[in-house]
């Protein structure tokens, strides 16, 4: 592997740090991801999302078919530990998981409590295709109108079942879930859960 856990990582979480305080902003990883170097049922961004966002004080649950190679991998590369769905920090939703899986995993992940917030779930979702297309309209805090994105993952586009699933996890702020969607040429999507989604924007 030719990433330098140290500098590359660190410019990431920079990248991911913006994404997330500006949600719809896509932003690009190829350059870091390119530099994973292993050959994997995963994109290499997901290898960098986690090389970024795990260690040994957090948790993370792998959903996907070959879930027992990438949490090896994962422990290998962070020291993390893997846990269930329900008590999980971070949750990786591969690309070969279906529609399904991915709502049963937000509905089953921790949201935090009153006293506690920020003890919930952030996901993790490899996603075929992300643009700023219209599809989703974004609004909220970090949004100065609306933002239009789309996001192609697990067979359907826009609005699914997830998000319905992420609407009702997220309805009592503080407390909720909030997602990271990567897609195959290493770009990367942030959905806080401060971020309003509605329906698709019809031309």
């Amino acid at each position: 592997m030719k990433l330098d856990l140290v500098h590359d990582t660190q410019l990431a979480y920079r990248k991911l740090m913006d994404s997330m305080s500006r949600p719809g902003l896509i932003s690009e990883l190829g350059e870091l991801a390119g530099k994973v170097g292993l050959k994997l049922n995963c994109f290499d961004a997901t290898v960098l999302l986690a090389a970024v966002l795990l260690d040994t004080e957090v948790t993370f649950k792998i959903i996907s078919e070959k879930e027992e190679e990438i949490v090896r991998l994962f422990n290998q590369l962070t020291y993390a530990k893997a846990a269930e769905t329900a008590a999980a920090d971070f949750i990786f939703v591969l690309n070969d998981a279906n529609s399904f899986q991915l709502e049963e995993a937000i509905r089953k992940a921790k949201a935090g409590d009153l006293i506690h917030p920020h003890a919930s779930a952030t996901f993790i979702v490899e996603a075929e295709q992300i643009t700023n297309d219209n599809g989703l309209v974004l609004s909220g805090p970090g949004i100065e109108d609306t933002h239009h994105v789309q996001v192609s993952t697990c067979g359907s586009e826009s609005r699914g079942s997830w998000l319905d699933e992420r609407d009702l996890r997220n309805i009592e702020y503080p407390l909720g879930i909030d997602m990271i969607f990567v897609d195959r040429d290493s770009r990367t999507l942030c959905l806080p859960r401060t971020t309003q989604i509605s329906k698709k924007v019809n031309n």
